[in-house]
């Protein structure tokens, strides 16, 4: 029988000992790190915020040539910003506190789905509901207060 054995020794100043430094530099003086950092990490996470939306909303790339355009632009982007805030304050009073990016991947799982039946009668029924909600999104519906069954159940008969 042969048996290998290793183990991982790491060098010192490298990646496995020092993962990353930061050095922020700022005319704020009358700050402390702590205030910089949450300055920093808010800035980084409105940013991803943004590029997201931008990208979701139909905002990006930017080609107005015109100023009223453009202030359009800037307050839907707020105006987007400031729901997306919104949510997250009540979702972190609920105790969750995932990224944006990570919201969205919960968020996007459930569909609207129809179901079509062809009755002796020759109609159709035409039945429009919500596919079940996954535990972590149901959470996100309890913290916000909102059904799990957005639009309820709708039925028409053609």
């Amino acid at each position: 029988m042969t048996a290998i054995t290793w183990q991982k020794v790491p060098v010192p100043g490298t990646m496995a000992t020092h993962p990353g430094v930061y050095c922020l530099r700022t005319n704020e003086l009358a700050w402390d790190e702590e205030k910089l950092w949450r300055t920093y990490t808010m800035l980084t996470d409105l940013e991803s915020v943004f590029r997201s939306l931008k990208s979701e909303l139909g905002l990006r790339p930017i080609y107005h040539h015109k100023e009223v355009r453009s202030d359009g632009h800037l307050f839907i982007t707020v105006l987007a910003y400031q729901c997306v805030q919104f949510l997250r304050v009540k979702l972190k009073a609920a105790g969750i506190t995932d990224s944006w990016a990570t919201l969205r991947d919960i968020l996007s799982v459930q569909r609207r789905v129809t179901a079509t039946f062809n009755q002796r009668d020759g109609r159709s029924l035409h039945v429009r509901k919500a596919t079940v909600a996954e535990p972590d999104l149901l959470a996100i519906y309890h913290a916000l207060g909102i059904s799990a069954a957005p639009g309820g159940t709708r039925k028409l008969i053609s």
